[in-house]
């Protein structure tokens, strides 16, 4: 768009400031809002137990004579003791090998409950350490599991598609020897919907939950809505640390039971990992809507210049009738020309990954193709593979299901 005359724009680096700045603009905008819905809900609750407490406190050091701040001191003593990990009920060791082994997933998947952390100067040396090469060895894991889970689902979708190319077009005995060419031109250019994508694994992520809430219900004591509670934060990695599951001393079936818990962790970060990942696609989509409706007051000849590296953006109005979003990526060389694919998807990840373009974006796809052991590829090889570009879970996503749809 640059040079184009009008000013209103110097190419994908101006696009990309601009994404970026309605990016934040709308997370500060999110997190206002939720500082007001959670002050409101949560505000209340906290001043009642504030002074159910003073109560509590001010009773029982009337009955047993003892000063107030005789009784404060002794409570941050035990602030101090319930830090290293001393609690009233009877808990499970926090530092044996299984406790340490437990301690370490945390850190690593980046949950951090914080029910327990290191006290001493070595053990708070060596968490930087192993948590610097842990979790970025974690993530990579995460990504790789991606790229597998993406491909399970490409191959799922493509089958059931061209199952669907065979029944609605049952053809007489003399056609069927054009059967097989037909369906190669129904899949060419398929590519999986974002929205059936990100439906299976809302569904997945949500049959795990289950099953792990109804696991720490009858084992933990939690009622089932905390207990799905936990596993939104666990999975998600947010980790507060109020509910924490494995921390008493004795389970029944203690050893089954951490193996379950074990695998359910992993199994839902992994899930919610890769669903954050499309939910971004869709977020990155709208704003690309948002954006083209506020580059409405831009000359003619910039908006054209918009709709070809827009031309794919998600239209709310049309998504009742175009609803297949595909994760893909657009050449950047594409015509004018191009009509839409006889898939009639709606958008591609042509938009998100324009920011390759600029340098710095370019020299982490080399760093990021070299890491992998494949060759820097030329720019008619990028023309090819629609999928081409990107760095990141993104990318992954982009060039599995490249590969997978040209399987066939």
């Amino acid at each position: 768009m640059a040079g184009r005359g009008c000013g209103c724009g110097s190419g994908h680096l101006n696009e990309d400031n601009a994404r970026f700045l309605l990016l934040a603009a709308l997370i500060v905008l999110y997190l206002l809002g939720g500082a007001a819905v959670f002050s409101a809900l949560e505000l209340a609750h906290e001043l009642q137990a504030k002074q159910r407490w003073e109560e509590r406190l001010a009773n029982f050091s009337r009955r047993h004579n003892l000063s107030r701040d005789e009784l404060r001191g002794f409570l941050r003593h035990y602030e101090e003791a319930a830090k290293a990990g001393i609690r009233v009920d009877n808990t499970r060791q926090r530092w044996d090998f299984t406790g340490a082994f437990y301690f370490v997933g945390t850190v690593v998947s980046t949950i951090g409950f914080g029910m327990t952390t290191p006290a001493t100067v070595g053990g708070k040396t060596f968490l930087i350490l192993y948590g610097l090469i842990g979790c970025a060895s974690t993530i990579l894991f995460f990504n790789l599991f991606l790229e597998r889970l993406i491909t399970v689902i490409a191959y799922i979708m493509k089958s059931c598609h061209q199952q669907q190319l065979r029944s609605q077009r049952a053809l007489p005995q003399e056609g069927l020897k054009n059967l097989g060419k037909r369906e190669a031109d129904g899949l060419a250019g398929w590519k999986p919907s974002v929205y059936y994508v990100m439906l299976i694994l809302c569904v997945a992520s949500v049959l795990i939950s289950c099953c792990a809430s109804a696991m720490y219900t009858s084992i933990e004591g939690w009622s089932y809505f905390d207990s799905l509670y936990f596993c939104f934060v666990a999975f998600s990695t947010i980790g507060f640390g109020d509910l924490v599951s494995s921390q008493n001393s004795q389970y029944k079936s203690q050893g089954l039971y951490r193996f379950a818990n074990f695998a359910f962790i992993l199994m839902g970060v992994c899930c919610i990992y890769s669903l954050f990942n499309v939910i971004s696609i869709l977020i990155k989509q709208s704003m690309n809507w948002i954006l083209r409706k506020m580059d409405g007051g831009c000359c003619q000849q910039c908006q054209s210049g918009l709709s070809r590296s827009r031309r794919n953006v998600i239209m709310p109005g049309n998504v009742q009738n175009r609803c297949n979003i595909s994760i893909e990526t657009d050449g950047v060389m594409d015509s004018d020309t191009d009509g839409r694919r006889p898939s009639g998807e709606m958008i591609s990840m042509k938009d998100f990954l324009a920011a390759n373009k600029v340098s710095l974006a370019i020299l982490q796809k080399q760093l990021s193709e070299t890491a992998n052991g494949c060759p820097h590829q030329t720019s008619t090889l990028s023309r090819d593979n629609e999928f081409s570009g990107g760095v990141g879970a993104f990318a992954i996503m982009n060039n599995r299901l490249a590969e997978t749809s040209g399987d066939r």
